[in-house]
């Protein structure tokens, strides 16, 4: 069965715990810049925090086969943690990326994404980079994971559904879903051109769930989530599991 190790689940405003706790175990209201690793060896995003995440669960990082981006904002890409990530290896770290992502010289295997475009990573593993409502300044885009027979959405940054991207998941029936919620519980988010909000997925994941993109056996998480903007961990958790989601943690790991 497919797992996914949420490594970092924070927005920007890192959460003001790491500066007394950042070398310490994760800690759900302790929130590190998004990333995750799938499967053990397919890393998403690197962004500012995420050779320290690996370092704490005790990730050989030379088993990571494939790092896939979903855009470049430096909370999710930061090229000297990606050097460093990349060096020292018999064989070049792949880097998958939106096709025309502007990248520094890195020393990585360059793999380069059309939209709508399946791609095979390694073995079992394939991934779509697919259209997401986000600052297109940073080439973001969100990934559709298929492996062993499962299908896991990454969608973070991003609001919202952009159309083609919908057109492509109707009647999937995801595996699982992660979910940008940048925002907190209230309504008035200015942010909803680029983030989602707590009321944003209240909307949302009925209209998923009709349109056959998820299912009730979906497991459906939120990450990306702003300390400043959202209640403690708990207390979102139990928020979220009323709209039928849950709130991921640093640490957390899913089967799916």
């Amino acid at each position: 069965m497919p797992e996914l190790l949420f490594l970092g689940t924070c927005a920007h405003d890192y959460s003001p715990r790491l500066k007394s706790e950042f070398c310490n175990c994760f800690d759900r209201d302790a929130r590190r810049s998004s990333s995750a690793l799938l499967c053990g060896h397919v890393l998403i995003d690197c962004g500012d925090h995420t050779l320290e995440s690996l370092r704490i669960a005790g990730i050989d990082t030379s088993e990571i086969t494939d790092l896939v981006l979903t855009h470049l904002h430096g909370d999710h890409f930061n090229a000297d943690n990606v050097r460093i990530l990349a060096s020292g290896r018999m064989e070049p770290l792949r880097l998958w990326c939106s096709e025309d992502a502007v990248l520094p010289e890195l020393p990585c295997e360059i793999r380069r994404m059309e939209k709508g475009v399946r791609y095979s990573l390694c073995g079992e593993i394939s991934v779509t980079g697919l259209w997401a409502n986000h600052d297109a300044n940073v080439f973001p885009q969100h990934l559709c994971f298929e492996l062993n027979g499962k299908k896991l959405l990454y969608a973070t940054d991003g609001a919202w559904m952009l159309n083609p991207t919908y057109a492509f998941l109707r009647k999937k029936e995801l595996d699982a879903l992660v979910i940008d919620c940048t925002t907190g519980d209230y309504e008035g988010e200015w942010r909803m051109a680029e983030h989602n909000s707590i009321p944003m997925l209240r909307v949302m994941l009925p209209c998923l769930h009709t349109a056959r993109i998820i299912t009730k056996s979906t497991a459906v998480y939120a990450t990306h989530l702003a300390p400043s903007l959202h209640k403690p961990h708990a207390e979102t958790e139990r928020i979220l599991q009323g709209i039928g989601a849950h709130a991921a943690f640093d640490g957390l790991k899913i089967a799916f």
